[in-house]
């Protein structure tokens, strides 16, 4: 039986900064165990809010899981993703080549759960509360380019679910 794919078109320059990105989710939740760095913590929500003591008994039990597997996830979606290292103005003319990024709906959810994680990462760092937050530098760009690519993958899975006649 032949696994099904779904397909989204991607640049190499593109591909090489959702590489890095991934790279540096990596590197956050490797190394940012410890309590205290709020994108972490909204990554791994308490759902004892109100409540000190319980908050820190549930980090206790399930925050290295989580990120376990938010790491997993991570690893999996940067292994679909090419080798790079080099700069980006060193990919030259092939910088803006498109081409079909096949992502098996094995690896579907692994991909959307991190590229939703990498969101919530980049927007507690620039303090966005809600999508119509923008800001006047580059850095809110990289969070509308990573929802359009999640939006992306959503919109080629629903087509891929559409064929399948589910």
């Amino acid at each position: 039986m032949t696994a099904i794919t779904i397909s989204t078109p991607i640049t190499a320059v593109e591909e090489l900064h959702l590489a890095r990105l991934v790279d540096d989710f990596l590197e956050l939740i490797d190394t940012s165990r410890d309590v205290g760095d709020p994108a972490v913590e909204r990554l791994t929500p308490s759902p004892y809010p109100g409540d000190q003591g319980s908050t820190a008994a549930f980090a206790e039990a399930t925050r290295n899981d989580l990120l376990d597997r938010r790491a997993a996830d991570a690893r999996r979606m940067r292994a679909s993703l090419g080798d790079f290292d080099e700069d980006p103005t060193a990919l030259g003319d092939a910088a803006l080549e498109s081409r079909d990024l096949a992502i098996s709906l094995d690896e579907l959810d692994p991909w959307l759960r991190t590229l939703t994680a990498i969101r919530l990462v980049i927007a507690t760092r620039l303090g966005i509360t809600a999508d119509d937050d923008s800001g006047e530098d580059g850095r809110h760009q990289v969070y509308d380019w990573v929802g359009y690519r999640l939006e992306l993958l959503i919109q080629a899975a629903d087509d891929a679910g559409a064929g399948l006649g589910s």
